[in-house]
């Protein structure tokens, strides 16, 4: 479950805003204009090139289609104030039949798009998983050489992709959602984009590696007995043959040239196993192997793999199995990617673990012990609640600007239901926002975020351990710096972690300068001391919204970083 997308409907991940009028162009405040310069250029950086890592944007996977959620609206605002967002918008409905349909789309569309022609700013689509369409009845009922999915050994057709399936229809998708009088209108709109980013849901049904028991066309090719090694491998290239087809095709269908040119298929969760060594069957949910550590990197223009605090299973944001735990596995799979693509888009997708209705209902609870459990299973927030914890916007920030410092992605999109409000948790996203924003207005945390090393602690292995490939046992996966409330060791997955803290430097030895984040998820804490590996111990206070320290080898006392607000 990653999304919660699967049981929606196709023609409700379309387009179908509720604005009726159409929407001018709002003439760009002074500020948009300085953030539109800036934004445009962080884009379309390389990620490591001689300016360093690019700065970060902020997004979103609403897209503002059902009213009182995230309508474009809301980016005017942001952008109009000067934040650093990466505009996001809604794959256009197919066809344009009547005045009202393209009232409807001028509605929603005219505004951002219009902002976002006079500012030239990047462009990104929330697109579906445009290939589930290939297992939809009309292909169940077609030719079986044009079927694309699992055809079992007794012939029948399984409504999943297979990575041995027919390779042809996977063009059929761009006929389906580019070759349309809606996305020819939307290039119309804006001709011109400097980056467009399709960021697909990416979660269509398909055979796992683990299920060739299933696939007539793979025992007939290879037979029984092949290890697991052999068969993720196989897997892994089915895929890297079929995607492409499917990438070249829709790119092939715009009309406009420079669309064509910018654009870039960024694939949700198309990365590498966060859940790397957690636990022994770790690799069933994962396509490793002793060539790569994920085949994403050699199908995607880029991934949005998720830093989610998912509601559905037992995790914490202040446990060893957390979120900030579970990412440093991401450094070293990220190395690998800019390897195979020295372009790989890197941006994380990020979620609380709260659908709305849920935990706004199990708040109204008079003893938090007896919250429904049904309510439970769809709210990180309640979780808590039922801990005796609380979950205000303060501990969110800490929590998403760790994975922030850690990772430094491009971009972070937040993840809501499409049909999410805003009002209920606007103070949580604009946390997102602020996060992205300080690093940007601090010259501190610029200097650190293009320059920095993320500073290894070498006294301890990462806790997840189980499995791991003796290709990976010596890669180094532990940047959680030491602190004086640090629980006694060994840890299990459940064990509590008072502070969470990293470090980048700066310079050489003896002339090095840190930068020191932490955050503490579940009260203020004064007077921590941390161990800078390399460097020297310092006592600081750690906030639950989390706090920047700069520190120098020379001695002196650690400085707090003023980030503002």
């Amino acid at each position: 479950m990653g999304h919660n997308l699967a049981c929606v409907s196709l023609t409700s991940l379309l387009l179908t805003p509720c604005v009726l009028s159409a929407a001018a162009t709002p003439e760009p405040t002074a500020a948009a204009r300085r953030a539109a310069e800036v934004i445009r250029r962080e884009a379309l950086l390389p990620p490591n090139g001689p300016a360093g890592r690019p700065l970060p944007l902020a997004s979103h996977w609403n897209v503002g289609s059902v009213k009182g959620t995230f309508e474009p609206t809301h980016q005017i605002e942001l952008i109009q104030r000067g934040s650093h967002v990466l505009p996001w918008c809604a794959w256009p409905n197919s066809q344009l039949r009547d005045d009202k349909q393209r009232e409807r789309f001028l509605a929603y569309y005219g505004g951002l798009l219009g902002l976002c022609r006079a500012l030239k700013l990047p462009l990104s689509m929330r697109g579906t998983q445009w290939e589930a369409m290939l297992v939809k009845k009309d292909y169940r009922a077609g030719p079986v050489e044009r079927w694309a999915g699992v055809l079992t050994p007794e012939g029948e057709r399984m409504p999943k992709l297979s990575p041995f399936g027919a390779v042809e229809p996977w063009k059929d998708p761009a006929k389906a959602y580019v070759d349309t009088p809606g996305m020819r209108k939307l290039q119309e709109l804006y001709p011109d984009p400097p980056l467009v980013l399709w960021v697909s849901n990416n979660e269509a049904p398909d055979l796992r590696w683990h299920q060739m028991r299933y696939s007539k066309r793979y025992q007939d090719k290879y037979g029984p007995g092949r290890s697991d090694e052999f068969k993720r491998k196989v897997v892994s290239r089915g895929w890297m043959e079929r995607y492409p087809v499917m990438f070249r095709a829709m790119r092939a269908a715009l009309v406009s040239e420079t669309w064509k040119k910018n654009l870039r298929f960024v694939g949700y969760g198309a990365f590498g196993p966060s859940h790397f060594g957690r636990w022994g069957a770790w690799k069933q949910y994962s396509l490793i192997t002793e060539e790569w550590t994920s085949p994403n990197w050699h199908i995607w223009d880029g991934g949005s793999p998720s830093y989610y605090t998912h509601n559905w299973c037992d995790n914490r944001d202040h446990w060893v199995w957390s979120t900030q735990v579970q990412s440093m596995n991401w450094i070293f799979q990220l190395q690998e990617a800019w390897r195979v693509n020295p372009n790989f888009w890197f941006e994380v997708s990020t979620w609380d673990g709260n659908e709305v209705k849920a935990w706004l209902a199990g708040r109204q609870a008079a003893d938090p012990k007896k919250i429904d459990k049904e309510l439970l299973k769809k709210s990180k927030a309640l979780q808590y609640l039922r801990d005796g914890q609380d979950y205000p916007p303060e501990r969110a920030l800490g929590w998403v600007q760790f994975g922030l410092w850690l990772l430094r992605p491009r971009a972070l999109r937040e993840f809501r239901g499409h049909a999410t409000p805003l009002a209920p948790v606007k103070a949580y996203w604009l946390q997102t926002v602020k996060a992205v924003d300080r690093v940007h207005a601090s010259e501190t945390l610029t200097e650190f975020w293009r320059r920095g090393r993320l500073v290894s602690n070498t006294a301890h292995r990462h806790p997840y351990q189980e499995a791991v490939p003796a290709k990976y046992r010596d890669v180094h996966r532990w940047y959680l710096l030491d602190t004086s409330l640090d629980p006694p060791r060994p840890w299990t997955h459940k064990t509590n972690l008072p502070v969470f803290s990293l470090a980048l430097a700066l310079g050489e030895k003896g002339a090095r300068r840190w930068l020191l984040y932490a955050h503490s998820p579940l009260a203020d804490r004064k007077a921590v001391e941390i161990t800078i590996p390399g460097g020297r111990k310092i006592t600081v206070d750690v906030p639950r919204a989390g706090a920047f320290y700069v520190v120098d080898e020379a001695g002196k006392a650690p400085a707090p970083v003023d980030v503002g607000a």
